[in-house]
This record gives C-alpha cells, structure tokens and sequence, in this order.
C-alpha cells in the first residue's frame, strides 16, 4: 500500500497547484477533470509496483487508465473547453461560501484527490493475483460493454445539446429514452468489471459501492436532477414520470 501513499501525495500537490490557479481565475470547474486525470497517473502507476502476475498487471492497469483517460478528456471538452464561465455548481458554492470560499475550495480540491485515491483501490486490488484466467475475460468483457455504453450516451446527449433547435426540451434520444441517467448507469456497471477481475477481493467491491452512494446520494442523479427541474420544468417532470431513474427500461406504458 505504500504506492497508494505516494500516489496519495502526488494528486495532493496536483490538486494544491489547481486550487491556486483557481484563486487566480475564481473558475473551479477544473476540479471535475483533476479526479479522473488522477485515476489515469494512478492507473498506470500501480503496475510497476503492485504484487501480482505482470500480465494481470498491465491488462487492468490499462483497463483504469483508459476508462479515466475516456471520462477525463469528456469532462474537460465538455465542462472546461466548451465554456469559459464558471460551473454553476461552483458559482452557487462561491457566492455561499463568501469570503471563506478560498479556504473551502482548498478542502474540496484536497477532497478530489482523496476521492481518486479511494476509488483507484479495487484497480490496485484487481491486479494482485496470478496469471489471468476466465473471470479476466469476463470482466473485460463487463468493461467493453460498460465503457462503450457510457461512451455511446455521452455523446448522444453532447449531439443533442448541440442542436439549437432542441434548446430547452428534455433528452429522449437513444439511451436517453430508456433511461434518465443512462451515463452514470454504465458508469457503475463499469466498476464491476474490476470485482469480476480481481476475483471478488475485499476492496474490488469499494468500487460499485461508493460509485451507487456516490450517484444516488452524493454528487449525480440528486443534483442533476434538480438542475433539470430548474431549466426544463414540467418537460423533466413529465420525463421523470415515465422514464427508469437508472437502469435501462422501456418508458411507462411500453413494453419489451
């Protein structure tokens, strides 16, 4: 574990350097890439210190890193490239911090770092073992299909926003009509792969667990949710009525 104490230290000084540079720029919204580029370094990092079969090693090792390079390079074209204003989350959390919002903001960034070390756990416990047997393919096969489906709602959503004359009204296309978080539904399946890899070892499980407290009560679906409430009204209402919160299901009054 002493690589994930390091690994811990590294993202700390990261995560400090970005904290500065937002006192600079009063524009947080570069904390929501610095957790999965952190899971990217912490990815590829592992495998050259871990215990365990070298070939067990770099397939997870890539496996992580790929999945948090694919989520970090979707988060900074789409939250930090794609607007030059201040997310709206951060907006509100500076306007309520106040004049303690410098010193808040540290913690959260500080936080960020320890998130990604957290979740980088069922990726390091994945890769102790011997040489990869069936229970390998069949997490990267749960991967494959985890990420592209991931990949596939994220861009149909991105498609959509783009659209000027979709402007105001509610996502129902592909995926999106089966499910109102269909992103963060594959997101989770994804952490499963890691379990399935690692054989079921203790902290393997870390991962699909914290991501459903994480989605559901934490930082996804509740304050998505909300903000769709804010922007679309009784559009979201009326898709929140018919539509699976999470798994992919047909709408109400469909069937299979």
């Amino acid at each position: 574990m002493e690589i994930v104490v390091i690994g811990w230290i590294v993202l700390a000084v990261g995560l400090g350097a970005l904290w500065a540079r937002q006192q600079v720029t009063l524009n947080a919204t570069s904390v929501d890439v610095a957790w999965s580029a952190g899971l990217v370094f912490l990815s590829f990092l592992y495998p050259w210190f871990v215990d365990g079969d070298p070939v067990r090693r770099a397939i997870v090792g890539t496996l992580g890193g790929i999945w948090a390079l694919r989520l970090a390079w979707h988060l900074l074209s789409d939250r930090v490239l794609a607007h030059r204003e201040e997310d709206g989350r951060y907006k509100a959390l500076r306007k309520h911090w106040g004049s303690r919002a410098g010193l808040y903001f540290f913690f959260f960034y500080q936080g960020q770092a320890a998130v990604a070390v957290m979740f980088s756990l069922p990726i390091y416990a994945a890769m102790h073992g011997g040489q990869p047997g069936a229970l390998t393919w069949v997490g990267i096969a749960v991967w494959v299909i985890a990420v592209g489906g991931e990949t596939i709602a994220d861009r149909q959503l991105a498609a959509f926003r783009a659209d000027p004359s979709t402007r105001g009204q509610v996502c129902r296309e592909g995926l999106w009509r089966y499910s109102r978080h269909p992103n963060y539904f594959f997101e989770w399946i994804h952490w499963w792969s890691y379990t399935i890899i690692g054989g079921g070892a203790a902290l393997t499980w870390l991962g699909p667990a914290a991501m459903f407290l994480f989605l559901f009560h934490v930082t996804g679906i509740p304050y998505t949710e909300m903000q769709a409430l804010r922007s679309r009204g009784e559009a979201y209402r009326k898709y929140q009525a018919t539509t699976s919160v999470f798994v992919p299901w047909p709408p109400k009054g469909e069937t299979l």
